[in-house]
């Protein structure tokens, strides 16, 4: 009787629907993509022929070109017992409705060996913004366009993925740098004589791809950065032993992203239940690693529509504990912001707010929620975090845990895993033994399984 109790807590949930072009639905968005197009082509959203420009090396720049002619054609692997789990890409106008134009509205191209100059410096917050700054140059040039562009796409060289990272060590320098003792009064602000620099690129993150974004925010661009490498037309690539997945996978990748980038929508999820706001929680702790940390809210809809709220109090991180937490009026003034944004957005009657995040909602937190959630509305609190050292559930013969399996442990507890074994491709595209979510529901009243699902 035991076992049979243990067992009737499993439970494998279905894999969620996705809704396509005329209200169609696939699970797969390879199938929903090539049998009925994105969800938007009939909207006003959806992007006819994307305008977009590209920014890169001379190398870059041809190779973006060669490969925006391939995009339109399809792409397969030769192995046809390799499709299920590597489906062939149509062509961009056959998955997107939408004709991808061969040639860039506007390319402009970055010296070489400038640029990859600046990526050897030794110092990582001077070589990112001296190689940021190349491409800025460009971007101001494009308040002289006298067209909207849908997406900039920027194809850097291997090299500056590689060397402007924060933990990237530099081999062979092109400079001497600078002392950790004047690093740090210059990121005080205070200035030497003689010494000439600009002090604010150790305002932004010593990454490539979070200071590009943040700076040129500014110019309302969607932005897409590409490795040459990724741009090769092979499955093989020769620069420097970097694997890459097939052709066809990098294709539907990228169109995909591209797609979204110039406006529209591909799919939107089906599941999610009408009238409630789904809202994540994320903090981050500072760069000093000091109790300093930011906070941020992610709403989203039904609709699939959603929007990032930057709260403006700050949190306090508990090194012990190594727990993130908000005050009553911080986590109040949170809520607030992302519900007259959601009032803005959308206006319809909330029948239920979800709030979830990976560190603990403690009782002050959930106060200041309380008091920001309007009147007849559902408050619900979640904690959602990976389980890495808690039990687990691991494969039984030849095949990995079901991807959807979930342990229910107690009415307010249980362990979902979202990877695993898929029977769409059959196949396991993990590399770990699956880790399962742990899902605790703190506050409100929820059952378990609907929040698994």
């Amino acid at each position: 009787m035991e076992e049979i109790e243990k067992i009737e807590k499993l439970f494998i949930l279905n894999e969620p629907t996705l809704q396509f072009a005329e209200g169609q639905d696939a699970i797969d968005p390879h199938d929903g993509l090539t049998l009925f197009g994105p969800f938007s082509l009939n909207q006003p959203s959806h992007p006819q022929s994307p305008t977009y420009i590209v920014i890169g090396t001379p190398e870059g720049v041809a190779l973006f070109k060669r490969w925006s002619i391939l995009m339109n054609k399809a792409a397969f692997m030769s192995q046809t017992e390799k499709h299920r789990l590597w489906p062939p890409y149509p062509g961009f106008e056959v998955a997107f409705g939408s004709k991808w134009s061969e040639k860039p509205a506007w390319a402009q191209t970055i010296d070489r060996a400038a640029l990859i100059e600046a990526s050897n410096r030794r110092d990582p917050h001077e070589r990112c913004f001296a190689v940021v700054e190349m491409f800025m140059e460009l971007f101001e040039k494009t308040k002289k366009l006298d067209y909207q562009v849908g997406v900039a796409i920027c194809v850097i060289p291997d090299e500056v993925w590689k060397n402007c990272r924060p933990q990237s060590q530099i081999a062979e320098p092109t400079d001497d740098g600078i002392s950790a003792k004047r690093k740090k009064s210059r990121k005080l602000g205070q200035l030497e004589l003689f010494e000439e620099y600009n002090p604010e690129q150790y305002h932004y993150s010593p990454d490539f791809r979070r200071q590009l974004k943040a700076r040129t925010m500014q110019y309302d661009i969607a932005l897409q950065i590409i490795r040459e490498s990724t741009l090769e037309k092979g499955d093989k690539n020769p620069i420097r032993g970097r694997g890459l997945t097939t052709i066809s996978d990098r294709m539907w990748n990228l169109g995909t992203a591209l797609y979204y980038k110039a406006g529209g929508k591909p799919w939107r999820l089906n599941s999610a239940r009408d009238g409630v706001c789904y809202i994540g929680i994320a903090y981050k702790l500072g760069e000093a690693k000091s109790n300093s940390a930011c906070c941020a809210a992610q709403m989203f809809l039904d609709t699939g529509d959603g929007i990032v709220f930057l709260g403006e109090d700050k949190p306090i991180y508990s090194p012990l504990k190594k727990q993130f937490t908000l005050t009553d009026d911080a986590s109040e003034k949170l809520l607030k912001g992302v519900l007259d944004t959601y009032k803005t957005l959308d206006g319809r009657p909330l029948k239920e707010i979800f709030i979830h995040c990976r560190s603990e909602i403690n009782p002050e937190q959930w106060q200041g929620y309380q008091k920001a959630c309007p009147d007849n509305c559902k408050l619900v609190g979640v904690r959602v975090r990976p389980e890495r050292n808690g039990p687990r559930l691991y494969r039984i013969g030849t095949r990995p845990i079901l991807r959807g399996t979930f342990w229910k442990a107690n009415e307010k507890s249980g362990y979902l895993y979202c990877s695993g074994f898929k029977p769409r491709i059959a196949a396991y595209d993990g590399w770990e033994t699956p880790v399962p979510l742990k899902i605790d529901v703190q506050y409100g009243d929820a059952p378990i399984e609907v929040v698994a699902k």
